[in-house]
Parts: C-alpha cells; sequence; structure tokens
C-alpha cells in the first residue's frame, strides 16, 4: 500500500484533501500540521518520512496572507521557501514531491491565460516567496510536481466566498475590484485532481516532474464573482458595486490578470476541469 503524507492538513485544500480519504482507500494517508511534523526541522520530516516508509508528499503547507507578507517577511520566506527547500532535501530520492504555488509568481500584466513556460515576476513578498519555494523545490527534489492554482476557496476556513456571502447578508451594499480578472479554483476539485495525478502514477509508473498550472474554467473579475456568489445564496438584498484597483489600495500588489492555461495538466493526466460556476454551486450546498 502506497503511502501519502499530506502536510497543512488543517488549511483549505489539506482539509479538502481529508475528505477524499474514505474514496481512496488503496492508500494509506498521514494528514500533519506543524503540530505533528514541523517543517522547518528537515531532521524531523527525515525521520517522519523513513518510519512511514512514505511514497508521496502533498505539500499544501504555506503562509499566504497576502498583505500580512509585506511586513512578516522573514516569517513568509521561513515557510514559503525555507521550510520547502527542507522537505524537498529530506525527501530527495526517497519520496515524490507534489508541492502546491500560486498565480502571483507572475506579474499580473499579461493578456492571455499564464502558461508554465512564462517568465516570472513576482510583484509582492508572497509572490517571491512562493516563487524561491518551487525553485528550491526544482534544485533540490527531481520527483517532484508543482502546481500553480488561484483565487482558491473552500467549504473550510477563511475565504473569499465565505466572506461574500458573510458581508452581503449584514451589509447594504458592497464595493468589489472589478479590473483584476482570474479563475476561481474550487479547493475539492485541486484536490481530486491532486489524487488523479498520484493515481495515474501508480496505474503507469509515470511521474511527469515540472510546473503545471490548474484552475477551474471560465474566467471573470472578483466583482462577477460576488454577484455570482449572491445569486447562488439567494442573497438579494445587498447591492454590489463595480470599483477599480485604486479604488481599494491594498499593502501587496495583486496581479490584474491571473488567468491560467491549463492545457498541460488536461493534457498529460487526461484530466477533466469544472467550470468555476458548476463548482461554485457545490461549495455554496455545503457552507
Amino acid at each position: 500500500m502506497k503511502k501519502i503524507l499530506i502536510t497543512g492538513a488543517n488549511g483549505q485544500l489539506g482539509n479538502e484533501m481529508r475528505v477524499l480519504f474514505e474514496s481512496y482507500s488503496q492508500f494509506e494517508f498521514f494528514p500533519t500540521d506543524i503540530a505533528e511534523l514541523d517543517l522547518c526541522n528537515k531532521q524531523a520530516i527525515d525521520d517522519f518520512i523513513t518510519e512511514n516508509k512514505i511514497d508521496y508528499i502533498v505539500n499544501c503547507a504555506a503562509y499566504t496572507a497576502v498583505d500580512k507578507a509585506e511586513d512578516e517577511i522573514d516569517l513568509c520566506y521561513k515557510i514559503n521557501r525555507d521550510a520547502v527547500e527542507n522537505l524537498a532535501q529530506a525527501v530527495s530520492g526517497k519520496a515524490k514531491v507534489i508541492h502546491v504555488s500560486t498565480d502571483y509568481v507572475f506579474n499580473g500584466q499579461g493578456e492571455n491565460p499564464y502558461k508554465e513556460t512564462d517568465s516570472t515576476d513576482p510583484q509582492s513578498v508572497y509572490g517571491k516567496s512562493k516563487r524561491e519555494g518551487e525553485e528550491v523545490l526544482l534544485k533540490n527534489c527531481k520527483e517532484s510536481i508543482i502546481i500553480r492554482t488561484a483565487w482558491l476557496y473552500s467549504s473550510f476556513g477563511n475565504n473569499f466566498v465565505k466572506t461574500m456571502m458573510r458581508l452581503g447578508k449584514e451589509c447594504a451594499s458592497l464595493n468589489v475590484v472589478a479590473d483584476q480578472t482570474g479563475t476561481p479554483t474550487y479547493a475539492a476539485d485541486l484536490a481530486k485532481a491532486i489524487m488523479d495525478i498520484i493515481v495515474f502514477d501508480t496505474e503507469k509508473q509515470s511521474f511527469p516532474a515540472g510546473i503545471y498550472h490548474y484552475s477551474n474554467e471560465g474566467i471573470c473579475s472578483w466583482y462577477d464573482f460576488t454577484l455570482k456568489i449572491h445569486e447562488l445564496s439567494g442573497i438579494t438584498t445587498c447591492k454590489v458595486n463595480p470599483i477599480t484597483t485604486d479604488q481599494y489600495p491594498t499593502k501587496a500588489k495583486r496581479p490584474m490578470y491571473s488567468v491560467l492555461d491549463k492545457t498541460k495538466i488536461k493534457e498529460t493526466f487526461d484530466l477533466e476541469i469544472p467550470e468555476w460556476v458548476e463548482s461554485l454551486k457545490k461549495c455554496i450546498v455545503k457552507i
């Protein structure tokens, strides 16, 4: 039986991975968060992998507070780069790694969906730390897959969908940025895609290392996203007003355009990716 270690198992994606455990009884899962496994301790990682004979690691652990990262620079790099380097060095030659990264590695000034081969140019501390995390993983662990995703939400944890549902019920009106374009990603769909990749490897003995992009299908703005959240939640008393990025200043710079090209992951692993509206419906039913 192949053994899968999940790091960051208490986060949005980690919790969605937990939901899948019963559906994949051919694997043994080891869900961990910092209390069970500190990724800043390379020896602890090495010991855990060796003792439990881990075959795959799905690294969902990350520092994701984009604005706070501008102030908590050391902590952000410690989690998004240094911990990934520890993981990569500890597992090299022992286990295969699937690591989750972000659209923030791009500058967001593009006009066409970003391919894996497009040059990176992160504009925030968070984006820079995640890009450096990618680099140290690729350098230290040959059997690794990086999945960049965007606009992640779930029925677990705090996220944009839950915030807009709450504010929609509390407020008579909301101002939401309408000039940033991307694609929402339901963490449950990403979790399923990760398991599809692992199953693909166990069945075909093929683990094509490298960088891949994954989000749901379709394109929208945060404003469009909010309108759809309210529509599907039955919220009718809140007026949503479109505003520009300039009207909603944030500490960290956000990508204006962060649509990801998913051709590579779909063709390599024969994946079907749901439309963002269909996935949003499923999530809102759960919430």
